[in-house]
């Protein structure tokens, strides 16, 4: 599950769409910024957790359909001798820490500003929204579309 978990949370491509959505705020983002996200800060990796953990709840049958590579729910059954009920249960439990760190994190001021802490912080809340239930990035036409919908085109203006 370890060694899993080390090469999953690089190929999530959390870090990367972290890093690639400062691309654009200007003076907000300097060389230090770039520093922070390559190491590897809490919040990234908390966040990344959060990503691969909650798309591996839900869609290691389709990948497993498709002949994908292992899921860490896979990883963790065979490892550990659980079910995949308690293999849930385990992750939920991982990705509820995972959150409190990046609270943690959010909360407690950094070495970046809290524009940089934003960014990440809604990224992860996306990646919550795309896989709470079910696997929204696979089946975005159907999973996605009334998120979609709700806040392009038929949102509540703000008064």
């Amino acid at each position: 599950m370890e060694e899993y978990m080390s090469v999953a949370l690089v190929t999530s491509a959390y870090s990367m769409l972290a890093t690639t959505s400062f691309v654009g705020m200007g003076d907000a983002v300097t060389e230090e910024t770039f520093d922070w996200v390559f190491s590897q800060p809490k919040i990234v990796r908390a966040s990344a957790i959060i990503c691969r953990l909650m798309d591996d709840m839900v869609s290691p049958k389709f990948e497993q359909n498709r002949e994908h590579v292992a899921s860490a729910v896979e990883c963790h059954v065979k490892q550990h001798g659980a079910s995949e009920q308690e293999t849930h249960k385990e992750f939920n439990k991982q990705v509820t820490n995972a959150w409190k760190d990046v609270n943690e994190e959010y909360l407690i001021p950094t070495a970046v500003p809290m524009t940089i802490l934003t960014r990440v912080l809604n990224l992860s809340r996306v990646i919550d929204v795309i896989y709470k239930n079910e696997d929204g990035y696979t089946h975005s036409r159907t999973v996605l579309k009334d998120f979609v919908t709700s806040m392009l085109i038929d949102s509540v203006p703000i008064l």
